[in-house]
């Protein structure tokens, strides 16, 4: 039998294999519900979320992934961070770090209180923080540059706000948050990365239409009737492998249940729980979403400073990673 969404010629070419295959689809028919009524599901690259895992779980040991997030939409408040993104950015590090490789987390001088909160459960995580444009000096030009040269063999985005076709980063209701001084020019490090290093892949997570990765399906988001002027705010950044989701943190831990899925095949009778392992727990998010929440994180849909996501209860983000951890095993 032939899984959904045709994945054969990854299992033809031995990169994975059917069971695996069938799993990681419904994991991709889990975030691609269109919960948050945005029209994501017309976004979702058949097998995309298949070839970022498989892109992941292969790296040569000790490799260095680095992470970009962080989308200030809230911009009246101090920090203007959202609840979505810290939790996806760090179920990707923990994968990473789990598989034995090094992550450094990229982020706004105006979202590092929130993301520092989110990462005190993982230690590892190195950071690079950057100023807003107006403010960026040829030493963190030179700080980049140095990143993609010496610590970057995997790019990651989640929730990374991501420039227009006129440059500019908008809100999914067309604030320009580069006026408010809030976006550093983080995707320049993947236009760095496609010049000095063509070799690293880049995986983009989002679910809006104006996060970096998501010029990989610009038309579709210029076209489509359930994003409000998708044309101005559709980012044109284009990624290798893109996962569009409900949301954002669904498509982060997405990307850790498919590769539990991957490590899980191929390491039959190891007795790890990859799972386990590569996956968060509810219980471990709530306190993530809490420590973010302290410290003024706010969702950013409702724009309260509570323990909710795109204006959905907390239960529902939850009860989605409760259902990736089980198609996970």
């Amino acid at each position: 039998m032939t899984p959904p969404n045709d994945s054969s010629d990854l299992i033809m070419k031995g990169l994975i294999s059917q069971k695996a295959a069938m799993k990681i689809t419904t994991i991709e028919s889990i975030i691609g519900t269109d919960a948050g009524g945005r029209g994501m599901k017309a976004l979702i690259v058949p097998n995309d979320l298949h070839r970022a895992a498989i892109t992941l779980t292969s790296l040569p040991a000790n490799s260095s992934v680095v992470i970009l997030s962080g989308f200030p939409c809230c911009v009246n408040h101090s920090p203007p961070t959202e609840t979505d993104g810290p939790p996806g950015a760090i179920s990707i590090a923990r994968t990473a770090l789990s598989l034995g490789h090094s992550v450094t987390l990229v982020t706004d001088e105006c979202n590092e209180l929130v993301f520092r909160a989110a990462a005190e459960c993982l230690p590892e995580i190195e950071f690079e923080i950057f100023p807003a444009e107006k403010s960026m000096t040829k030493e963190n030009e030179e700080r980049m540059k140095n990143l993609v040269e010496k610590n970057c063999d995997l790019l990651v985005s989640c929730e990374r706000a991501g420039p227009a076709k006129d440059g500019i980063c908008y809100t999914m209701r067309g604030i320009d948050m580069n006026a408010k001084g809030l976006i550093a020019p983080i995707h320049k490090i993947v236009d760095m990365a496609r010049e000095l290093r063509p070799e690293v892949k880049y995986i983009a997570i989002g679910d809006g239409g104006n996060e970096m990765g998501m010029g990989k399906v610009i038309d579709k988001i210029r076209e489509s009737d359930k994003i409000k002027d998708g044309d101005k705010i559709g980012a044109v950044t284009v990624c290798d492998f893109l996962i569009a989701a409900s949301v954002s943190n669904w498509g982060g831990y997405a990307l850790s249940g498919a590769c539990a899925v991957l490590k899980n095949d191929e390491n039959i009778g190891d007795n790890v729980d990859w799972v386990q392992k590569l996956v968060p727990s509810e219980e471990g998010e709530v306190a993530l979403l809490e420590r973010c929440v302290k410290v003024g994180c706010r969702d950013g849909v409702s724009g309260k400073m509570e323990a909710t996501v795109d204006g959905m209860p907390l239960e529902t983000s939850m009860n989605c990673l409760r259902n990736i951890r089980d198609a996970g095993k």
